[in-house]
């Protein structure tokens, strides 16, 4: 199954996000074969990140928490909030993503 993260960031948190951002993308490089789609929730502005969208593929429920439980940015506190929702796509995918590798 696909669960879906949506995880916003706490106020303030710009420095902190950044500064545990090259733990993050290690932590998501290992379990990269099983990612739909991953990237940082912007503002308004289009550069400020506020948080994250993660859809990535988990065996069950209790191993996406547990796999939550041990992200960086959520060990740090970065988080304000967490939410974790199955996900069924059942539409194909044309806009806003890159070309495939």
């Amino acid at each position: 199954m696909i669960y879906i993260f949506h995880l916003l960031d706490k106020p303030d948190a710009a420095d902190l996000r950044l500064r545990v951002r090259p733990e993050h993308k290690i932590y998501l490089a290992a379990v990269a074969d099983r990612i739909a789609f991953a990237g940082p929730l912007l503002a308004d502005d289009g550069q400020t990140m506020v948080g994250s969208l993660l859809a990535i593929e988990f065996e069950s429920r209790l191993a996406a928490d547990v796999w939550l439980a041990s992200e960086p940015f959520n060990l740090t506190g970065l988080y304000a909030s967490r939410e974790v929702h199955v996900f069924t796509n059942l539409w194909p995918q044309r806009a806003g993503f890159p070309p495939a590798a």
